[in-house]
């Protein structure tokens, strides 16, 4: 199911990029300006100057590189781990006048960790759907690229995973009485680029909750994660 989910959208972003650079010969007529364009008339200063709010979509395509730190020593998940990271996004316009954009969207992030104890070798899945809540400034560097730094914060719902003990060759699903809870939150920051409809982005998600289920001990999540993708 994975492998058909990574490979539509591939086919997706493939297909949309295509669109989004031969819009004049499909129409036969000039190709729109980039949303993020300034306008000659106006310049940098006023190029989101607009009579009513901006609203876009994107599809994002990439990776996590995470790990799990805890004080349980048959949990910590210290070494980093690498996953899948998928979905959409919409992103709307603070005010007419104002290049601030408020992004949300709903993602699937493979998270998790690898660690060792005692002489054995544990990998720790964590697989989350996953809604960010993001502020995003839109700063023009050409008329047809935008930089754009974001700061705000996440929230995710285990769906699945498996704790793998490669000594015993066991495994474990990763949310159930002994693993780790479902529910995690916490800050997220990065910045990314866009050129015309083509965008990528990297950042950082801190966890902040305790996704561990022992009353003494804790455990949260860190992932840095790199996306590229489409904005219409």
């Amino acid at each position: 199911m994975k492998r058909t989910m990574i490979i539509s959208l591939l086919a997706l972003l493939t297909f949309s990029t295509a669109m989004a650079q031969y819009p004049a010969r499909r129409y036969g007529r000039p190709a729109p300006q980039p949303r993020h364009a300034y306008r000659s008339d106006y310049g940098y200063r006023n190029s989101y100057r607009r009579s009513h709010t901006d609203t876009y979509y994107g599809l994002r395509l990439g990776f996590n590189v995470s790990n799990v730190r805890t004080d349980d020593p048959y949990l910590d998940g210290g070494s980093a781990k690498a996953g899948v990271n998928l979905g959409f996004v919409a992103g709307f316009q603070v005010a007419p006048m104002a290049p601030v954009y408020v992004e949300t969207g709903l993602l699937y992030s493979e998270k998790g960790g690898k660690g060792n104890c005692g002489g054995r070798s544990f990998t720790y899945g964590l697989n989350y759907l996953e809604v960010p809540f993001v502020l995003k400034v839109m700063t023009p560097l050409d008329p047809v690229t935008t930089l754009q730094p974001f700061l705000g914060v996440y929230g995710s719902a285990g769906v699945g995973g498996k704790i793998k003990d490669f000594n015993q060759r066991q495994a474990y699903s990763t949310f159930d009485d002994e693993g780790f809870e479902r529910f995690d939150a916490g800050f997220r920051v990065g910045c990314g680029l866009q050129y015309a409809n083509l965008y990528a982005e990297m950042g950082y998600d801190l966890g902040l909750s305790n996704i561990s289920q022992d009353y003494f001990d804790t455990a949260r999540t860190g992932s840095f994660f790199v996306n590229v993708g489409v904005n219409f």
